[in-house]
C-alpha cells in the first residue's frame, strides 16, 4: 500500500463487526427503513434477486426460485473462487492503480456483488442490491462484476446508505459492466448518504455489438464528497449508451460527478444528461466528455442546473472530442436561478414560497428553470486531473 494510500485510509476504522446471513424481513426495523428509501424491498418476492452487503459482511445472496438458472447473484469473492475465468474480466474496465481508492479497493477489498445474466433470458422483474453501512467512520472497499450475456436483458437497482447512527465514514464502490451482443442492461443506482460520508465510485462499461446499456443515477441527500466519472467504451456495432443523473447538493456538499462516453463502433450512439440542484452552500461539478472514435458514430450532452442559494454552486464543464471525419458530438449546458417574479407569481395566488420553489423546481425537470442563462463549450484544463476541483 503506497504511502498516499494510507493517508487516505487513516482517517477511517477497518473494524467491523460480523453480521450473520439471514432473510431481508429478519433485519433490523432501522436498516429496512434505510435501505427501502434506496429502492431495495423487504419482499423479496418482488425482485428476481437480492444482494446485501452490510459493512463487510455478505447478509444476503438469493434468487428467487423462478428465476433460478436464468441469473445468478453472489459475492465476487465466491464468484472467483467459484469461476476461473472470471478472473478475465477483474480490473480489466477499471485500472487497479488508476488512483489511491482503486488501490485501496484492490489491496483491502471487502467483497461487493457478482451479477450474471444468462445468454437470452428477460427478467421481468428488477434485481436489487444494497451495500450498507451500519459502523460509524468505517472504510468499505466492494468491487462489483456484472455480466449481460448476448440477448439478454435486466434492470439492476442498487441502493447505497448508512445506518440513522452513522455520520462519517469512506465508501470505495468498483463496478465493471460488460453488456454484450444484443444484450440491454438498465443499471438503476440511488445514494442516501450522510453530511460527512466520502464516497468514490469508480465504474466502466463495455458495450458490444447492438447492444445498450442505460445508467441512471440519484443523489438527494447530504454527502460531505462525491467523486463519479464512469466510463462507456461502446466499442461494438450500433452499440448504446445512456447516462442521466439527478443530483441535489445540499449543506456543504461537494459533489464532483460525470461521464465518458467513447465511441468505437461503427453506428454507436451515446447521451449524457445531467440535471442538478445546489442549495446552502453546495459545490457541484458536472461533466461530461464525448470522444468519437469512429465516423459513423453520434453522441450528445445534455445538462442543466438550477442555483437555490447565493452561496450554492454549479459548474458545467461539458468536453467534445471528435478524432475523426464524420463523429457527431453536440452539447448543450444552462445553470441559472430562480426568477423573483416566478416566485412572486406563484406567491400571489396562494403558494408560500417554499411550495412556490418546488413547483418550479420539479417543472425545471422538463421545461428549463425559469432565467436560466445558456453557457457555451467551457475548455477545461484539469482534463487529466477529474478530481482536482476536490481535495483528496
Amino acid at each position: 500500500m503506497s504511502p498516499k494510500t494510507r493517508l487516505v485510509l487513516g482517517r477511517y476504522s477497518r473494524e467491523a463487526k460480523e453480521w450473520p446471513s439471514c432473510p431481508l424481513s429478519l433485519l433490523p426495523e432501522e436498516i429496512l427503513r434505510r435501505s427501502m428509501d434506496v429502492g431495495v424491498v423487504s419482499d423479496e418476492g418482488e425482485r428476481a434477486a437480492t444482494y446485501l452487503q452490510i459493512d463487510h459482511s455478505v447478509v444476503l445472496q438469493a434468487v428467487q426460485e423462478a428465476f433460478k438458472g436464468k441469473i445468478e447473484v453472489m459475492s465476487t469473492r465466491d464468484a472467483l473462487e467459484r469461476y476461473s475465468w472470471l478472473r478475465d474480466y477483474w480490473w480489466r474496465l477499471v485500472r487497479a492503480d488508476a488512483d489511491d481508492y482503486t488501490r485501496l479497493a484492490d489491496s483491502l477489498w471487502d467483497q461487493g456483488y457478482f451479477i450474471r445474466v444468462f445468454e437470452g433470458e428477460k427478467v421481468i422483474l428488477p434485481l436489487q442490491s444494497c451495500l450498507f453501512m451500519s459502523t460509524e467512520n468505517i472504510n468499505q472497499n466492494v468491487h462489483n462484476i456484472i455480466i449481460a450475456e448476448p440477448r439478454s436483458e435486466a434492470h439492476i437497482i442498487t441502493g447505497c446508505t448508512v445506518h440513522p447512527n452513522v455520520h462519517s465514514g469512506l465508501h470505495v464502490g468498483v463496478s465493471e459492466f460488460y453488456v454484450k451482443e444484443g444484450a440491454k442492461l438498465t443499471f438503476t443506482m440511488i445514494h442516501s448518504w450522510a453530511r460527512e460520508v466520502e464516497v468514490r465510485p469508480r465504474s466502466a462499461a463495455l458495450i458490444e455489438d447492438d447492444a445498450t446499456f442505460i445508467s441512471n443515477y440519484v443523489s438527494l441527500k447530504p454527502v460531505k464528497s462525491l467523486q463519479m466519472y464512469p466510463t462507456a467504451y461502446c466499442r461494438g456495432e450500433d452499440s448504446r449508451v445512456s447516462f442521466n443523473s439527478i443530483i441535489y447538493g445540499v449543506g456543504e456538499s461537494k459533489i464532483d460527478v460525470g461521464a465518458k462516453v467513447v465511441l468505437q463502433g461503427e453506428g454507436s450512439r451515446g447521451e449524457v444528461v445531467s440535471r442538478a440542484v445546489a442549495t446552502d452552500k453546495a459545490q457541484i461539478y458536472v461533466r461530461g466528455f464525448l470522444l468519437g472514435e469512429h465516423e459513423e458514430s453520434r453522441a450528445h450532452l445534455e445538462c442543466r442546473g438550477l442555483l437555490l442559494s447565493d452561496e450554492a454552486m454549479i459548474h458545467a464543464i461539458p468536453e467534445l472530442l471528435a478524432k475523426v471525419k464524420g463523429a457527431e458530438l453536440s452539447h448543450e449546458a444552462a445553470v441559472g436561478k430562480i426568477a423573483e417574479d416566478q416566485i412572486l407569481y406563484l406567491m400571489a395566488r396562494g403558494f408560500s414560497r417554499d411550495e412556490a420553489e418546488s413547483l418550479i423546481v420539479n417543472g425545471c425537470q422538463h421545461t428549463g428553470a425559469p432565467g436560466e442563462a445558456q453557457q457555451g463549450h467551457q475548455e477545461d484544463d484539469r482534463r487529466n486531473d477529474p478530481w482536482s476541483t476536490i481535495n483528496r
